[in-house]
Parts: structure tokens; sequence; C-alpha cells
């Protein structure tokens, strides 16, 4: 029992990094291209971008 608890923590905290890297690619995404599809396609890429946008800003 305990080990099926913590799988079901691990997959909602997956689940909620995938959503936020999306949502962050994207609000960084459209003030940078100004474009509604590029922010589209680098919230599908997720976390790709992040690490690009900070390894580009540095």
């Amino acid at each position: 029992m305990n080990g099926n608890r913590y799988y079901g923590v691990r997959v909602e905290g997956a689940k909620y990094g995938v959503g936020f890297g999306s949502a962050l690619a994207m609000a960084i995404s459209y003030p940078e291209n100004h474009s509604i599809l590029w922010a589209i396609v680098h919230g599908i890429l997720g976390w790709l971008y992040v690490i690009y946008f900070a390894l580009a800003r540095s």
C-alpha cells in the first residue's frame, strides 16, 4: 500500500511539472516573438524551450 501512494505522488508531480513548463514556455515566447504560432510551438516543446531561453540569455 505504501508503494502505491508514492507512485501516485510521483505521477501527479510529473503531470503538474509538464503543465507548468508548457505554460512558462508560452509566456516567455509570446513577448519575445510576438507570434501566437511560435508560442504554441514552444508550449508543445515545453521545457526544451525554457532551457534554451535560459542558456541563450546568459
